[in-house]
Protein backbone atom coordinates (compact mmCIF):
# COMPACT_ATOMS: atom_id res chain seq x y z
CA UNK A 1 0.00 0.00 0.00
CA UNK A 2 1.05 3.47 -0.52
CA UNK A 3 2.43 5.57 2.82
CA UNK A 4 -0.43 8.17 2.97
CA UNK A 5 0.34 11.50 5.29
CA UNK A 6 -3.18 13.03 6.06
CA UNK A 7 -2.15 17.13 6.96
CA UNK A 8 -4.71 19.08 8.91
CA UNK A 9 -4.06 22.86 8.91
CA UNK A 10 -6.24 23.83 11.86
CA UNK A 11 -6.38 27.17 14.44
CA UNK A 12 -8.98 27.15 17.63
CA UNK A 13 -11.23 24.05 16.36
CA UNK A 14 -11.43 22.63 19.72
CA UNK A 15 -15.18 22.16 18.88
CA UNK A 16 -14.57 19.79 15.50
CA UNK A 17 -11.13 18.93 16.03
CA UNK A 18 -11.99 15.69 17.78
CA UNK A 19 -14.49 14.34 15.01
CA UNK A 20 -12.21 14.77 12.47
CA UNK A 21 -9.21 13.14 13.86
CA UNK A 22 -11.55 10.05 14.89
CA UNK A 23 -12.84 10.20 11.37
CA UNK A 24 -9.29 9.67 9.66
CA UNK A 25 -8.06 7.29 12.57
CA UNK A 26 -11.01 4.75 11.70
CA UNK A 27 -10.60 4.63 8.52
CA UNK A 28 -10.17 1.46 7.00
CA UNK A 29 -6.58 2.10 5.85
CA UNK A 30 -3.99 0.07 7.14
CA UNK A 31 -2.43 1.52 9.95
CA UNK A 32 1.13 0.52 9.12
CA UNK A 33 0.50 2.61 5.75
CA UNK A 34 -0.84 6.25 7.45
CA UNK A 35 0.25 8.73 9.27
CA UNK A 36 -1.63 12.15 10.93
CA UNK A 37 -0.11 15.33 10.88
CA UNK A 38 -1.71 18.29 12.38
CA UNK A 39 -0.26 21.82 11.65
CA UNK A 40 -1.73 24.07 14.32
CA UNK A 41 -2.16 27.73 14.47
CA UNK A 42 -1.03 28.17 17.98
CA UNK A 43 -4.35 27.72 19.47
CA UNK A 44 -5.46 29.25 22.50
CA UNK A 45 -8.53 27.37 23.12
CA UNK A 46 -7.33 23.47 24.28
CA UNK A 47 -6.63 22.80 20.44
CA UNK A 48 -3.49 22.01 21.19
CA UNK A 49 -4.43 19.86 24.35
CA UNK A 50 -6.67 17.93 22.46
CA UNK A 51 -4.23 17.00 19.76
CA UNK A 52 -1.56 15.78 22.19
CA UNK A 53 -4.27 13.46 23.73
CA UNK A 54 -5.07 11.98 20.63
CA UNK A 55 -0.92 11.80 19.92
CA UNK A 56 -0.15 10.31 23.27
CA UNK A 57 -2.93 7.04 22.35
CA UNK A 58 -2.34 6.59 18.57
CA UNK A 59 1.62 7.33 17.56
CA UNK A 60 0.38 8.04 13.75
CA UNK A 61 -0.74 11.37 14.97
CA UNK A 62 1.48 14.43 15.88
CA UNK A 63 0.87 18.01 16.04
CA UNK A 64 3.54 20.62 14.35
CA UNK A 65 3.34 24.62 15.37
CA UNK A 66 2.03 26.64 12.80
CA UNK A 67 3.82 30.37 13.75
CA UNK A 68 2.21 32.16 10.72
CA UNK A 69 -1.08 31.20 12.12
CA UNK A 70 -2.48 30.59 8.08
CA UNK A 71 -3.60 28.18 6.68
CA UNK A 72 -0.84 27.82 3.12
CA UNK A 73 1.86 28.13 5.96
CA UNK A 74 0.47 25.27 8.22
CA UNK A 75 0.26 22.61 4.59
CA UNK A 76 3.54 23.44 4.03
CA UNK A 77 4.84 23.28 7.12
CA UNK A 78 3.27 19.57 7.46
CA UNK A 79 3.93 18.17 3.39
CA UNK A 80 7.79 19.09 4.40
CA UNK A 81 7.81 16.69 7.37
CA UNK A 82 5.54 14.01 5.65
CA UNK A 83 6.68 10.79 4.70
CA UNK A 84 4.34 9.68 3.09
CA UNK A 85 3.81 9.23 -1.51
CA UNK A 86 0.58 10.42 -0.90
CA UNK A 87 -0.50 13.30 0.49
CA UNK A 88 -4.09 14.32 1.62
CA UNK A 89 -5.75 17.63 2.94
CA UNK A 90 -8.93 16.97 5.66
CA UNK A 91 -9.88 20.08 6.91
CA UNK A 92 -10.46 20.39 10.82
CA UNK A 93 -13.86 21.30 9.98
CA UNK A 94 -14.57 18.17 7.94
CA UNK A 95 -15.45 14.30 8.59
CA UNK A 96 -14.41 11.73 6.05
CA UNK A 97 -16.31 8.46 5.18
CA UNK A 98 -14.88 5.02 6.51
CA UNK A 99 -13.49 4.08 3.30
CA UNK A 100 -12.34 7.92 1.97
CA UNK A 101 -8.50 7.17 2.14
CA UNK A 102 -8.77 4.42 0.48
CA UNK A 103 -10.71 4.91 -2.19
CA UNK A 104 -9.01 8.20 -2.93
CA UNK A 105 -5.63 5.94 -3.49
CA UNK A 106 -7.30 3.13 -5.65
CA UNK A 107 -8.42 6.16 -8.06
CA UNK A 108 -4.62 7.59 -7.81
CA UNK A 109 -3.70 4.27 -8.73
CA UNK A 110 -6.21 3.35 -11.48
CA UNK A 111 -6.52 6.83 -13.02
CA UNK A 112 -3.75 9.43 -14.34
CA UNK A 113 -4.92 11.71 -11.78
CA UNK A 114 -3.06 13.87 -9.91
CA UNK A 115 -5.19 14.60 -7.30
CA UNK A 116 -8.59 12.68 -6.48
CA UNK A 117 -11.42 14.00 -4.21
CA UNK A 118 -15.21 13.37 -3.79
CA UNK A 119 -18.27 14.79 -2.96
CA UNK A 120 -19.19 16.84 0.06
CA UNK A 121 -22.31 17.07 1.91
CA UNK A 122 -22.80 20.59 3.85
CA UNK A 123 -23.82 20.25 7.17
CA UNK A 124 -24.90 23.05 10.21
CA UNK A 125 -22.23 23.56 12.60
CA UNK A 126 -25.28 24.49 14.85
CA UNK A 127 -28.88 24.76 14.84
CA UNK A 128 -30.38 28.15 13.58
CA UNK A 129 -33.40 29.84 11.84
CA UNK A 130 -31.35 29.84 8.49
CA UNK A 131 -29.02 26.75 9.08
CA UNK A 132 -31.28 24.50 7.04
CA UNK A 133 -31.44 26.73 4.13
CA UNK A 134 -27.51 27.77 3.90
CA UNK A 135 -27.14 24.27 3.81
CA UNK A 136 -29.35 23.62 1.30
CA UNK A 137 -28.13 26.61 -0.92
CA UNK A 138 -24.72 25.44 -0.74
CA UNK A 139 -25.62 22.51 -1.96
CA UNK A 140 -27.61 23.99 -5.30
CA UNK A 141 -26.59 24.60 -8.48
CA UNK A 142 -27.86 28.32 -8.26
CA UNK A 143 -26.13 28.90 -4.95
CA UNK A 144 -22.62 27.33 -5.97
CA UNK A 145 -22.65 26.81 -9.71
CA UNK A 146 -20.73 23.97 -11.34
CA UNK A 147 -18.68 23.59 -7.90
CA UNK A 148 -19.21 19.71 -8.34
CA UNK A 149 -17.89 18.85 -5.42
CA UNK A 150 -20.42 20.84 -3.66
CA UNK A 151 -23.59 19.71 -6.14
CA UNK A 152 -22.35 16.36 -6.81
CA UNK A 153 -22.02 14.26 -9.78
CA UNK A 154 -23.27 10.56 -10.64
CA UNK A 155 -20.15 9.43 -12.10
CA UNK A 156 -16.38 10.19 -11.00
CA UNK A 157 -15.21 12.72 -14.18
CA UNK A 158 -12.77 15.06 -14.37
CA UNK A 159 -13.05 18.48 -13.10
CA UNK A 160 -10.87 21.90 -11.98
CA UNK A 161 -10.72 21.34 -7.81
CA UNK A 162 -12.12 18.98 -5.23
CA UNK A 163 -12.56 19.47 -1.27
CA UNK A 164 -9.34 19.18 0.39
CA UNK A 165 -7.27 17.03 -2.05
CA UNK A 166 -5.42 13.59 -2.21
CA UNK A 167 -2.50 13.98 -4.31
CA UNK A 168 0.76 12.21 -5.29
CA UNK A 169 3.77 13.36 -3.77
CA UNK A 170 5.32 14.13 -6.83
CA UNK A 171 2.74 16.88 -7.58
CA UNK A 172 4.43 19.29 -5.24
CA UNK A 173 8.15 18.51 -6.33
CA UNK A 174 6.81 19.36 -9.72
CA UNK A 175 4.80 22.42 -9.42
CA UNK A 176 5.91 23.58 -5.91
CA UNK A 177 3.85 24.24 -2.53
CA UNK A 178 1.08 26.35 -1.67
CA UNK A 179 1.44 30.39 -1.93
CA UNK A 180 1.97 31.35 1.23
CA UNK A 181 0.78 34.90 0.38
CA UNK A 182 -2.59 33.75 -0.15
CA UNK A 183 -4.37 34.05 3.35
CA UNK A 184 -7.38 32.24 1.68
CA UNK A 185 -8.13 30.99 -1.83
CA UNK A 186 -4.56 28.86 -1.57
CA UNK A 187 -6.27 25.46 -2.81
CA UNK A 188 -7.72 27.12 -5.97
CA UNK A 189 -4.63 29.08 -7.04
CA UNK A 190 -3.19 25.35 -6.46
CA UNK A 191 -5.27 23.86 -8.33
CA UNK A 192 -5.20 26.24 -11.40
CA UNK A 193 -1.23 25.64 -11.26
CA UNK A 194 -1.99 22.17 -11.32
CA UNK A 195 -4.08 21.95 -14.02
CA UNK A 196 -1.50 24.57 -16.23
CA UNK A 197 1.22 22.26 -15.82
CA UNK A 198 -0.94 19.24 -17.57
CA UNK A 199 -2.09 17.85 -14.18
CA UNK A 200 -5.86 16.35 -13.80
CA UNK A 201 -7.91 16.16 -10.87
CA UNK A 202 -10.66 13.49 -10.67
CA UNK A 203 -13.87 13.60 -8.31
CA UNK A 204 -15.16 10.15 -7.54
CA UNK A 205 -18.50 10.48 -6.13
CA UNK A 206 -18.43 7.53 -3.48
CA UNK A 207 -15.32 9.74 -2.30
CA UNK A 208 -17.01 11.38 0.70
CA UNK A 209 -17.12 14.04 3.45
CA UNK A 210 -18.69 16.12 5.61
CA UNK A 211 -17.87 19.64 6.27
CA UNK A 212 -20.12 21.69 9.09
CA UNK A 213 -20.58 24.93 7.68
CA UNK A 214 -21.42 28.61 9.23
CA UNK A 215 -25.26 28.45 10.18
CA UNK A 216 -26.21 31.92 11.40
CA UNK A 217 -26.72 34.79 8.78
CA UNK A 218 -24.49 37.07 10.42
CA UNK A 219 -21.41 35.09 9.84
CA UNK A 220 -22.16 33.39 6.88
CA UNK A 221 -22.28 37.10 5.25
CA UNK A 222 -18.82 37.77 6.61
CA UNK A 223 -17.60 34.59 5.77
CA UNK A 224 -19.04 34.97 1.95
CA UNK A 225 -17.41 38.45 1.74
CA UNK A 226 -14.01 37.27 2.85
CA UNK A 227 -13.90 34.75 0.17
CA UNK A 228 -14.94 37.23 -2.49
CA UNK A 229 -12.15 39.57 -1.36
CA UNK A 230 -9.51 36.68 -1.84
CA UNK A 231 -11.32 35.72 -5.11
CA UNK A 232 -9.17 38.68 -6.27
CA UNK A 233 -6.47 39.56 -4.15
CA UNK A 234 -4.77 36.21 -6.16
CA UNK A 235 -4.29 38.13 -8.85
CA UNK A 236 -1.78 40.03 -7.26
CA UNK A 237 0.60 36.48 -6.93
CA UNK A 238 -0.21 34.72 -9.85
CA UNK A 239 1.47 35.04 -13.32
CA UNK A 240 -1.38 33.72 -15.03
CA UNK A 241 -5.11 33.60 -13.90
CA UNK A 242 -5.44 31.88 -10.31
CA UNK A 243 -8.77 31.54 -10.03
CA UNK A 244 -12.08 29.86 -12.44
CA UNK A 245 -14.60 32.24 -13.80
CA UNK A 246 -17.62 30.78 -11.48
CA UNK A 247 -15.39 32.87 -8.79
CA UNK A 248 -15.87 36.08 -10.54
CA UNK A 249 -19.20 36.03 -11.52
CA UNK A 250 -21.00 37.49 -7.98
CA UNK A 251 -18.30 40.22 -9.06
CA UNK A 252 -19.97 40.79 -12.36
CA UNK A 253 -23.59 40.80 -10.74
CA UNK A 254 -22.74 43.24 -8.39
CA UNK A 255 -21.01 45.72 -10.91
CA UNK A 256 -24.26 45.39 -12.88
CA UNK A 257 -26.29 45.66 -10.44
CA UNK A 258 -24.58 49.19 -9.15
CA UNK A 259 -24.40 50.06 -13.13
CA UNK A 260 -28.07 49.34 -13.70
CA UNK A 261 -29.11 51.44 -10.68
CA UNK A 262 -26.80 54.47 -11.34
CA UNK A 263 -28.41 54.45 -15.30
CA UNK A 264 -32.51 54.23 -13.12
CA UNK A 265 -32.03 58.36 -13.17
CA UNK A 266 -32.56 57.81 -16.80
CA UNK A 267 -34.45 54.44 -17.30
CA UNK A 268 -35.40 51.85 -15.15
CA UNK A 269 -35.02 48.88 -17.82
CA UNK A 270 -31.21 48.55 -17.04
CA UNK A 271 -31.70 47.58 -13.24
CA UNK A 272 -34.48 45.50 -14.34
CA UNK A 273 -32.86 43.54 -16.57
CA UNK A 274 -30.28 42.09 -14.11
CA UNK A 275 -32.61 42.27 -11.23
CA UNK A 276 -36.06 40.50 -12.56
CA UNK A 277 -33.85 37.55 -13.74
CA UNK A 278 -32.04 36.95 -10.69
CA UNK A 279 -35.02 37.48 -8.44
CA UNK A 280 -36.65 34.89 -10.76
CA UNK A 281 -34.29 32.14 -10.53
CA UNK A 282 -33.99 33.01 -6.56
CA UNK A 283 -37.37 31.99 -6.19
CA UNK A 284 -37.70 29.33 -8.96
CA UNK A 285 -34.40 27.41 -6.83
CA UNK A 286 -36.56 28.47 -3.34
CA UNK A 287 -39.62 26.62 -4.51
CA UNK A 288 -37.35 23.57 -5.90
CA UNK A 289 -35.69 23.38 -2.15
CA UNK A 290 -38.23 23.93 -0.26
CA UNK A 291 -40.71 21.52 -2.32
CA UNK A 292 -37.54 18.86 -2.30
CA UNK A 293 -37.22 18.92 1.96
CA UNK A 294 -40.73 19.47 2.11
CA UNK A 295 -40.12 22.58 4.36
CA UNK A 296 -42.26 25.70 3.23
CA UNK A 297 -41.31 27.79 5.85
CA UNK A 298 -37.57 28.18 3.96
CA UNK A 299 -39.35 30.02 1.28
CA UNK A 300 -38.89 33.20 2.69
CA UNK A 301 -35.32 32.23 3.74
CA UNK A 302 -33.70 30.56 1.10
CA UNK A 303 -34.23 33.95 -1.60
CA UNK A 304 -32.37 35.79 1.70
CA UNK A 305 -29.53 33.22 2.22
CA UNK A 306 -29.28 33.16 -2.19
CA UNK A 307 -28.39 36.83 -1.67
CA UNK A 308 -25.96 36.40 0.87
CA UNK A 309 -23.91 34.39 -0.36
CA UNK A 310 -24.09 35.88 -3.92
CA UNK A 311 -23.80 40.08 -3.08
CA UNK A 312 -21.77 39.08 0.09
CA UNK A 313 -19.11 37.74 -1.87
CA UNK A 314 -19.31 40.15 -4.93
CA UNK A 315 -19.63 42.65 -2.39
CA UNK A 316 -16.37 40.99 -1.17
CA UNK A 317 -14.60 41.15 -5.03
CA UNK A 318 -15.39 44.32 -5.44
CA UNK A 319 -13.67 45.68 -2.31
CA UNK A 320 -10.91 43.22 -3.17
CA UNK A 321 -10.76 44.58 -6.75
CA UNK A 322 -9.82 48.26 -5.15
CA UNK A 323 -7.00 46.80 -3.32
CA UNK A 324 -5.88 45.43 -6.36
CA UNK A 325 -5.54 48.26 -8.39
CA UNK A 326 -4.30 50.12 -5.38
CA UNK A 327 -1.26 47.70 -4.59
CA UNK A 328 -0.31 47.85 -8.58
CA UNK A 329 -0.52 51.71 -8.60
CA UNK A 330 2.19 51.65 -5.07
CA UNK A 331 4.10 48.47 -6.75
CA UNK A 332 4.54 47.82 -10.41
CA UNK A 333 5.61 44.40 -9.62
CA UNK A 334 3.44 43.63 -6.22
CA UNK A 335 4.47 39.35 -6.80
CA UNK A 336 7.56 39.98 -5.62
CA UNK A 337 7.80 42.42 -2.92
CA UNK A 338 10.97 42.82 -0.94
CA UNK A 339 11.51 40.87 1.79
CA UNK A 340 10.16 37.88 0.13
CA UNK A 341 11.95 34.36 -0.06
CA UNK A 342 11.91 31.15 -2.31
CA UNK A 343 10.91 27.81 -1.06
CA UNK A 344 14.03 26.63 -2.64
CA UNK A 345 16.27 28.99 0.45
CA UNK A 346 14.51 27.82 3.21
CA UNK A 347 15.51 25.06 5.78
CA UNK A 348 12.55 23.40 5.20
CA UNK A 349 12.53 23.61 1.48
CA UNK A 350 16.14 22.11 1.73
CA UNK A 351 14.86 19.32 3.25
CA UNK A 352 12.13 18.71 1.50
CA UNK A 353 14.94 18.49 -1.73
CA UNK A 354 16.74 15.74 0.59
CA UNK A 355 14.07 13.68 1.07
CA UNK A 356 12.87 13.82 -2.60
CA UNK A 357 15.98 14.29 -5.03
CA UNK A 358 14.11 14.58 -8.35
CA UNK A 359 12.51 17.68 -7.17
CA UNK A 360 12.83 20.94 -5.67
CA UNK A 361 9.53 21.22 -3.92
CA UNK A 362 8.75 24.71 -5.47
CA UNK A 363 8.40 25.42 -9.18
CA UNK A 364 10.91 27.99 -10.29
CA UNK A 365 10.98 31.00 -10.08
CA UNK A 366 7.70 30.31 -7.43
CA UNK A 367 8.30 32.55 -3.87
CA UNK A 368 6.78 32.32 -1.08
CA UNK A 369 6.30 34.57 2.22
CA UNK A 370 5.18 34.65 5.43
CA UNK A 371 1.51 35.30 4.65
CA UNK A 372 0.12 36.71 7.79
CA UNK A 373 -3.29 37.71 8.30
Amino acid sequence: MKFVSVIIPCRNEAAFIGRCLDSILENDYPREAMEVIVADGMSTDGTRALIDEYAARDRRVRRIDNPERVTPCALNRAIHVSAGEVIARVDAHARIAPNYLSRCVFYLELTEADNVGGAMRTLPRAEGPFAGAIVAALAHRFGVGNSYFRIGRARAEWVDTVFGGCWRREVFERIGLFNERLTRSQDMEFSRRLKRAGGRTLLAPEIESEYFARSDLGSFWRHNFSNGEWAVLPFLYSDAIPVSLRHLVPMMFVMGLAAGAMAAAWTGIPLAAIGIPYLAASAASSVELAWRARRWDSLWKLPVVFASLHVGYGLGSVRGLFKLVAKWVRSPDPRSPAGSVSNRDTPEGAALRRRNPRGSGASAGAEFGSGRR
